[in-house]
C-alpha cells in the first residue's frame, strides 16, 4: 500500500481575522444599501398608489391593482345584482323553502373585500408593509372572497326547519311498582337541523355556485344531525327490551263520552306484565265496566240493538288489543266478532279484524307462549283520534302474517226505521243506529318461527245486516 503524503493549509490567524472583518462589513454595507434602496422604492411605490390598491392583489381572478376602494365596492355590488333574482331551495324530507338571493341579501361582502384589498401593504408595520407590497407585485396575493347575508331573514328559514325537524332524544325508562310497570319508555334518537352547516354554505359556497350555475335555482339539502339519548337501555329482570307487536285503530267521529271510555279502558291495561305461559283475559284485566268504575254512557250493542249503555267504546279497545296480539304472533284463545260491521273498525282496516267483549260472557283471551314477559303499553292520540297498543318483550324470531280479509257474501242493509220519541221536540230527528251491510268474512293468521309454522288459524266473522234507526220527536 502506498502512503500518500498529507498536506496542511496554513493561514495566519491575522489573515483570517482580516478576511472576516472585510466580509462582515461587506454584508453589512450591502444590507444597509438594500434597505435604503427598498425603502426608497417602497416610499415611491406608496406615493404612486396613494388611495389605491397595490398591484397583484387578486380576488376571484381579478387583479384590483391601481383600483380605489370604491371601485372594488362597485365591482362586487354589480356582481351581486347579477344573482339577486336567482333562487336557493332549502330542502328536507319534511319542509322546503325557496327564496331569492335578493330577499336573503346574499352576495359578496363588497365593503369587507374592498377593505381587505386596500389593507395589503398598509398594516402600519414598516417591514411587514415592505414585504407584502413587494410580494404582491412580484408574485401576487390572492384573497378569498367574502360573503354576506341577512341573518334575520336566514333565521326565519332556519326556525321553520327547526319546528318541523328538531326532535329531542328520549331516554330509556323502566319503573316497576306494586306489580305493574308504572313508567316505561324505550330510548329514541333525536334529530336537529345543522344550522352551522347552513351558515357555512352561505358564507363559503352559495354565491360562487350561483355564478357558476347557469340555472336560476340552486338546491341545497339541509343537513340533519342525529342526537343520541343519554340513557339508551335500562336493565330490568323481566327481559323487556324491544317491541314485538303493535296494533292500531281509528275512532273518527266518536262522541266525547265514547272517547272518554276508550281512554279509561286503555289506561287500565297500560303497564300490565303478562307472565310467560299466562292466559290473559281482557275482561279480567279491564275489570268492571260500569258507571260505578268511572265509565260514561255511550252507544253499545246489546240484545241485537244499539243502545246507550255504560262503557260504550270499550270494544274499540278490545279490537285494537286483538290486532296487537296478532302482530306479536301470540296464540288467540278466545275471540268473538261483533254482531254487525262497525265503521270505526274499518277506517284503517279491512272488515273482520275486530274483537267484541261484553263482561262476563264475551271475552278476549290470548296465551303468552313467547317464553318471556310481555309488557302492554297503550296510547291514545286525541288529535289523530287513534288508539295504539304496543307489546314489548324479548323477540324469539317469530314472524306473524295476516291475509287480506275475504268477503264471501254480502247482504244489503234493511230500510231505515223511524220511531216516535216523546222526549224529543216535534220535528226533531235523531239517528241512534247506523246502517251496515251484512257480510260473511274471514282472514288467515299464520306465525312462523325458525322456518316452521307454529300457528295457523282462520278467523271467521258473520255480520248481520243492520238497520239505520231514527227517533222522531213528538213532544209538544
Amino acid at each position: 500500500m502506498i502512503q500518500l503524503p498529507s498536506f496542511r493549509l496554513h493561514v495566519p490567524k491575522k489573515k483570517l481575522r482580516s478576511i472576516g472583518k472585510t466580509g462582515f462589513w461587506f454584508v453589512t454595507g450591502a444590507f444597509i444599501g438594500l434597505f435604503f434602496f427598498s425603502s426608497f422604492v417602497y416610499l415611491y411605490y406608496k406615493h404612486a398608489y396613494e388611495n389605491k390598491i397595490y398591484p397583484g392583489v387578486i380576488i376571484n381572478n381579478v387583479d384590483f391593482g391601481g383600483k380605489s376602494k370604491n371601485e372594488v365596492k362597485n365591482y362586487f355590488a354589480q356582481q351581486n345584482r347579477l344573482i339577486r333574482n336567482k333562487e336557493i331551495q332549502f330542502t328536507s324530507p319534511q319542509f322546503t323553502a325557496t327564496v331569492s338571493a335578493g330577499w336573503l341579501n346574499l352576495g359578496y361582502d363588497s365593503n369587507l373585500l374592498a377593505s381587505q384589498a386596500y389593507s395589503i401593504g398598509r398594516s402600519g408595520s414598516f417591514f411587514s408593509d415592505i414585504y407584502f407590497s413587494f410580494e404582491s407585485y412580484l408574485h401576487g396575493i390572492i384573497l378569498s372572497p367574502a360573503y354576506t347575508y341577512s341573518s334575520s331573514q336566514l333565521d326565519r328559514i332556519v326556525k321553520n326547519f327547526q319546528a318541523t325537524i328538531n326532535i329531542a332524544p328520549v331516554d330509556a325508562k323502566f319503573t316497576y311498582e306494586n306489580g305493574r310497570v308504572t313508567q316505561f319508555q324505550t330510548s329514541q334518537d333525536g334529530q336537529e337541523v345543522s344550522t352551522e352547516d347552513i351558515y357555512t354554505f352561505l358564507q363559503t359556497a352559495a354565491v360562487t355556485k350561483l355564478f357558476k350555475n347557469d340555472q336560476s335555482l340552486l338546491a341545497f339539502s339541509v343537513p340533519i344531525l342525529t342526537l343520541k339519548p343519554n340513557v339508551k337501555n335500562v336493565a330490568n329482570t323481566f327481559g323487556i327490551k324491544e317491541r314485538i307487536g303493535v296494533g292500531t285503530s281509528l275512532f273518527h267521529g266518536s262522541i266525547a263520552a265514547r272517547i272518554y271510555n276508550i281512554e279509561l279502558a286503555a289506561s287500565r291495561l297500560n303497564g300490565i306484565l303478562v307472565k310467560p305461559g299466562e292466559i290473559f283475559s281482557f275482561d279480567q284485566a279491564v275489570g268492571d265496566i260500569s258507571s260505578l268504575s268511572g265509565y260514561k254512557q255511550a252507544y253499545v250493542i246489546q240484545n241485537g240493538h244499539t243502545v246507550l249503555g255504560d262503557g260504550g267504546g270499550v270494544c274499540q279497545v278490545s279490537t285494537t288489543f286483538f290486532r296487537a296480539v296478532l302482530a306479536a304472533g301470540m296464540p288467540v284463545i278466545e275471540r268473538h266478532a261483533h254482531a254487525y260491521r262497525v265503521h270505526y273498525y274499518e277506517e284503517d282496516s279491512g272488515p273482520g279484524i275486530d274483537a267484541a267483549i261484553y263482561s262476563p260472557t264475551v271475552d278476549f283471551k290470548f296465551r303468552n307462549d313467547s317464553g318471556h314477559y310481555i309488557l302492554i303499553q297503550s296510547h291514545v292520540d286525541e288529535a289523530a283520534q287513534q288508539l295504539t297498543f304496543e307489546f314489548y318483550g324479548t323477540s324469539d324470531g317469530r314472524v306473524a302474517t295476516i291475509s287480506q280479509p275475504v268477503v264471501l257474501s254480502q247482504t244489503p242493509a234493511p230500510d231505515p226505521l223511524y220511531q216516535d220519541d216523546p222526549d224529543l221536540p216535534v220535528g226533531q230527528i235523531q239517528q241512534v243506529d247506523f246502517a251496515a251491510a251484512g257480510a260473511n268474512v274471514y282472514f288467515n293468521y299464520s306465525v312462523v318461527k325458525n322456518g316452521k309454522q307454529i300457528i295457523f288459524e282462520r278467523f271467521d266473522s258473520h255480520y248481520q245486516p243492520w238497520q239505520a234507526v231514527y227517533l222522531k220527536g213528538t213532544k209538544t
